[in-house]
């Protein structure tokens, strides 16, 4: 075996949503092959959904994921109600995009304080940073309930909620309840800007990613519940010509599909959002962002800790306006009839935007369903990037390159089976 020539295998990667497995080899130097592989059991959810009834898939696909199950209903109620040619009533739309704005918040807390920030402090995970920024981790566990406290009050409980129907809600709150709510949403905004100050004070390697960025956009507002798929080179079109521009494939290391945009690699996510939208953020949250050093757009995933936490605020400030201006609808859902047709929806999941497709027929049973998760969008694009990483940083001792590849992937958040375990990393050096 010649000196470059090195099998580098690392295990027990925590801080990851899932279990997988990278395997880089190198071949005079050059990065022949980086192939992250999802190695779980396929789970079936598309075909779970065929024979039932219309109005099963926003219970049935929030457990697709206990972090984001209000991403999986809000998208299955777009698309079922856009098959009946029933869209929701204003007030139900802003119900659900306040009750997504508690998912933002818990979410990408969970992700900043508890699976990113170590990388950047030093320290091995959360227990350790809490053992030396006690007060750090208080805040955040503080601003997570802040956001469980949205979903527990719209949803019925924090996690895979029970609330939400197709048509709306199976009851609506009331002003009074809500009051609390908005009380400790005002606090929470208080530790959300300071979350982006910490945030935004960590050391950034230069990186830039060269991938298209794909996320929903909305002419009036930052777009999370609903909107038009735009991309970064101007192409843009709405949510039932999805299938026609995106196309999934299999590949034989993964059992979690590959997703194309025209045949090109691309990324969804907080990086792709804030790029293309975040001059529809608050104010509140773009002056955050610019304190932070964010300019318009970032391509930097290193920093894609600061556009979550920049996320975070406009949530909190985007929920405090949502219950400011409420008022009680006098149903909380809309009667939704099945006919036989074909609908679509998307909204803005945490780590990207998520799709689903659902033929129903006239008595309201769905024939077929599609589902593509951001991971499955974004996996092309990691897998590509990790090579690039490993090109360049040979150099690094196989500890060093391993930690460095640990790195890149949590950037991205990927929900690789919506449970966290472990990846092995295997690079083999001739």
């Amino acid at each position: 075996m010649g000196e470059d020539d090195r099998r580098l295998v690392v295990r027990a990667l925590a801080r990851v949503e899932g279990e997988g497995r990278l395997r880089v080899s190198v071949r005079d130097g050059r990065v022949e092959r980086a192939e992250l592989s999802i190695y779980e059991p396929p789970r079936f959810f598309e075909s779970f959904l065929r024979g039932r009834d219309f109005r099963e898939p926003p219970d049935i696909t929030s457990r697709i994921c206990g972090i984001c199950p209000v991403a999986y209903q809000v998208s299955a109620c777009n698309a079922i109600e856009d098959a009946c040619a029933s869209p929701p009533d204003d007030a139900v739309v802003r119900l659900r995009r306040l009750l997504y704005c508690g998912e933002w918040i818990a979410s990408h807390v969970l992700h900043m304080y508890f699976l990113h920030a170590p990388d950047f402090v030093g320290v091995d995970d959360s227990i350790a940073l809490a053992r030396t920024d006690r007060a750090r981790v208080e805040r955040g566990l503080d601003l997570k309930k802040a956001g469980n406290a949205i979903l527990e009050l719209l949803g019925g409980r924090p996690i895979h909620p029970v609330n939400v129907r197709v048509g709306g809600f199976y009851r609506a709150p009331t002003r009074e309840e809500l009051a609390p709510l908005a009380e400790q949403l005002r606090r929470a905004l208080d530790d959300a800007l300071d979350t982006v100050a910490w945030v935004g004070g960590f050391d950034f390697p230069d990186h830039e990613l060269p991938y298209e960025m794909v996320a929903l956009t909305e002419p009036d507002r930052y777009a999370i519940e609903s909107g038009t798929v735009h991309t970064s080179t101007g192409v843009r079109f709405p949510a039932g010509e999805f299938p026609e521009h995106v196309t999934e494939h299999q590949v034989p290391h993964s059992t979690a599909l590959h997703a194309r945009l025209d045949g090109r690699r691309f990324l969804a996510g907080p990086l792709a959002r804030y790029s293309l939208n975040s001059a529809r953020l608050s104010e509140t949250a773009r002056q955050a962002a610019s304190a932070a050093g964010l300019g318009d757009a970032c391509r930097n995933p290193f920093r894609s800790i600061v556009v979550r936490a920049v996320e975070v605020v406009f949530a909190v400030d985007e929920a405090l306006r949502l219950i400011a201006s409420y008022e009680r609808p006098p149903t909380p859902a809309r009667d939704v009839r099945p006919r036989p047709a074909t609908g679509h929806g998307v909204s803005e999941a945490p780590r990207g935007l998520l799709y689903h497709r659902y033929d129903i027929d006239g008595d309201g049973t769905i024939r077929s369903a599609s589902i593509v998760p951001p991971t499955s969008q974004n996996q092309s694009a990691i897998e590509h990037e990790l090579a690039d990483v490993v090109e360049r940083h040979l150099d690094l001792d196989d500890a060093d390159l391993a930690a460095l590849c640990e790195r890149t992937i949590r950037n991205h958040d990927p929900c690789i089976s919506c449970a966290t375990h472990f990846l092995d990393l295997t690079i083999d050096r001739r």
